[in-house]
């Protein structure tokens, strides 16, 4: 019985440390989205600290991936920075694409747009 027990708690104790290092990595890759938009805007840690309202301690930790975020400031983030929280979280960049996509439309004649908004409408019914 001791054993079974035993090995539970290790295969507890390994899932642990699995999901650790995932969130670890999720949130080293978090850090380094900030650390570059932070960089490209010209800021300073002690900046965006500042227009967060929040500790440089909490921004080196951020940006080292040391410390999750919380919600509240995710949301400040995003908008201190001007990315969105997806990009932030995933690395995904919708902005970039969706904002391609309108220049794309702009040139397009009414007759075209119609066209290509009956395939959004019937790809959208699927």
């Amino acid at each position: 019985m001791l054993i079974f027990v035993d090995i539970i708690i290790s295969i507890g104790d390994m899932k642990g440390r699995c999901g650790m290092e995932t969130n670890n990595q999720l949130q080293i890759q978090m850090g380094k989205r900030v650390s570059a938009r932070r960089k490209a805007l010209a800021l300073t840690q002690e900046q965006l600290a500042e227009k967060m309202n929040v500790s440089i301690q909490m921004i080196s930790n951020l940006e080292l991936g040391k410390k999750a975020i919380r919600p509240e400031n995710i949301v400040k983030l995003c908008s201190v920075l001007d990315i969105s929280a997806d990009y932030l979280l995933t690395g995904n960049n919708t902005n970039d694409q969706i904002s391609e996509i309108c220049d794309k439309l702009i040139h397009l004649s009414s007759e075209e747009l119609n066209a290509i908004s009956n395939l959004i409408e019937l790809l959208s019914k699927k």
